[in-house]
């Protein structure tokens, strides 16, 4: 082979190794991108609700089985599994959130605008009281470690602490801003978005008062929460579009994810170690946590306009969504209005 011949064959060799090197990068790359549009969770059910009326939070009840819903002014207590009702527990006014309390029998519902949170019986639904609470009584939970029930007060700008065995008002927790959404970490330790201040304020919850209070920046506010009990960190919707990721011990922001608009929700599932943000625009952003301190942004699920809040079956992984059909909203009204006989659940879950 001439010198020439032998220079013209190592060109030709490092011009096809070139090509298969390029070759496979583009295959990698159609790859990556026909994983990235192939979603991993689909909407596997849709319950249909006919009642009238707007929603706001849902809870998921896995040891009964039961589904409760706001809609309305009243509650919607669906099986889970099926979509079938089980029954309506029907208050005076609008209906916000929904707290359990099973060693009691017990459920609460936070009464919104008339200033009060009502009490019902968990096996037959009838109402057994009302206690008193802030003005426009809207998130809810109840903290096993005080076995407290709290009712975050948006308009009074303060936090209602109830005794569930005698049903009575114990503390009232002042803050600075509206209070949208608490939960508690089990240890002693209650965590509320104060939207107005955007940040995020920490109670003790022997004391019922506030001990720290932790920007939320990127965050300019926050509406939903979920807390991952065992990483000590924090996941809050803030209102500029954001999922952030806090510890819960030192207020630091770790990492922070885009989200769909409208995001008024949080879930996390405590298995799988994924928090998951529902999005009003009709989206579902999944971020999955690899460890305490590193997460990642795994999808966008479409779901539907107006899937804005959201609960998590810790036992099937489930994730249950409300959504409805709209109307414009006006003057009077704060959100656009449902229109009757669309509103629904959907039901979540990974392919």
């Amino acid at each position: 082979m001439t010198v020439f011949s032998l220079a013209f064959s190592k060109q030709k060799s490092l011009s096809m190794k070139k090509y298969y090197f390029l070759a496979a990068i583009l295959f990698s790359a159609i790859v990556s991108a026909f994983a990235q549009n192939k979603t991993s969770y689909h909407i596997s059910a849709t319950f249909r609700i006919q009642s009238a009326g707007g929603y706001d939070y849902l809870t998921v009840d896995s040891a009964s089985e039961k589904l409760y819903v706001s809609h309305g002014s009243q509650v919607n207590i669906l099986d889970k599994n099926t979509g079938d009702s089980l029954g309506v527990v029907k208050t005076e006014k609008d209906v916000h959130g929904i707290a359990l309390v099973h060693a009691l029998g017990k459920g609460y519902i936070s009464n919104g605008t008339l200033n009060k949170v009502l009490v019902f019986d968990l096996k037959t639904n009838k109402t057994l009281g009302y206690v008193p609470t802030g003005k426009f009584s809207d998130g809810i939970f109840y903290d096993d470690f005080s076995k407290k029930i709290i009712s975050c007060n948006g308009m009074s700008k303060n936090m209602t602490v109830i005794d569930p065995l005698a049903d009575t008002v114990v503390a009232t927790i002042q803050l600075t801003g509206w209070p949208e959404t608490a939960v508690s970490d089990g240890k002693g330790n209650i965590y509320v978005n104060n939207a107005e201040k955007a940040e995020m304020d920490v109670i003790d919850a022997r004391t019922f008062k506030i001990i720290h209070s932790w920007p939320n920046k990127p965050g300019t506010g926050a509406s939903g929460l979920a807390i991952d009990r065992e990483t000590m960190r924090l996941f809050a919707t803030c209102e500029n579009k954001l999922m952030i990721v806090m510890d819960a011990t030192n207020g630091k922001v770790i990492a922070s994810f885009p989200t769909g608009d409208g995001a008024d929700g949080v879930g996390f599932d405590n298995k799988l170690k994924t928090a998951y943000s529902s999005n009003g625009e009709g989206t579902l952003t999944v971020v999955k946590e690899l460890s305490a301190d590193n997460y990642v942004l795994a999808e966008n699920v479409v779901t539907k306009p107006g899937a804005r809040t959201i609960t998590v079956d810790q036992k099937t992984h489930k994730v249950y969504l409300p959504s409805a059909s709209f109307k414009p909203a006006t003057k009077e009204s704060f959100r656009p209005q449902v229109i009757p006989g669309t509103f629904k659940i959907l039901t979540v879950e990974m392919n």
